[in-house]
């Protein structure tokens, strides 16, 4: 038996974008997405309705302010206490893995999604590659998180940066390429809690 397009793509091998399953659980995430996103504030049973049925895992407890856009929602695994601000987007064509109390700052974009190099190959076909994101990380506005990346547990990204490699646990990182500018220690950490960094 021949692998679907869809277990092709969670592996992370060439896939066929506009394969017949693909395209429907994409209708469907983008049908829940514009639902969750058109919400009246306070509609809070609604909301939780809609991320329990979106996410993979973790919409019993992740909190999200719309406006949030997925491809299919469920390739995406939340740990407990995580948060997305405003205007997030999650391109999930491979897993999404976010462990405990991880925050992402406003328009905060985390991309599994990729294509081939070769410009003929490109027009039928695309791949992609995990992305990973340990517990009690910070992600600042505006941070892009690019296919295959890792990114330990209790780093800080700054906001603006373009995430395109690993990056240890607890360090502080930032820029286009984000790089690592210090090591935190659990001392450092609660300082900048304290001042509201």
């Amino acid at each position: 038996m021949s692998e679907s397009e869809w277990q092709k793509m969670i592996a992370g091998q060439l896939y066929d974008p506009n394969d017949t399953q693909l395209s429907q659980l994409r209708l469907i995430a983008r049908r829940r997405c514009r639902e969750l996103n058109q919400l009246e504030p306070g509609k809070d049973t609604e909301q939780r309705r809609l991320l329990i049925e979106l996410f993979g895992a973790g919409g019993e407890s992740v909190g999200l302010e719309p406006p949030f856009h997925c491809d299919y929602g469920k390739n995406i695994f939340f740990g407990r206490g995580v948060y997305l601000n405003f205007d997030c987007v999650i391109l999930d064509v491979c897993p999404v893995r976010l462990g405990d109390n991880v925050l992402l700052g406003p328009g905060v974009h985390l991309y599994t999604a990729t294509h081939p190099l070769d410009a003929l190959q490109r027009r039928s076909k695309e791949s992609g590659k995990p992305v990973t994101i340990g517990s009690d990380v910070w992600l600042g506005g505006r941070v892009v998180v690019c296919p295959g990346v890792t990114i330990g547990p209790g780093t800080v990204i700054g906001a603006g940066s373009v995430v395109t490699r690993d990056l240890p646990a607890g360090v502080l990182a930032a820029g286009n390429p984000a790089r690592i500018i210090r090591a935190l220690n659990p001392a450092d950490r609660r300082s900048e809690e304290a001042d509201g960094a």
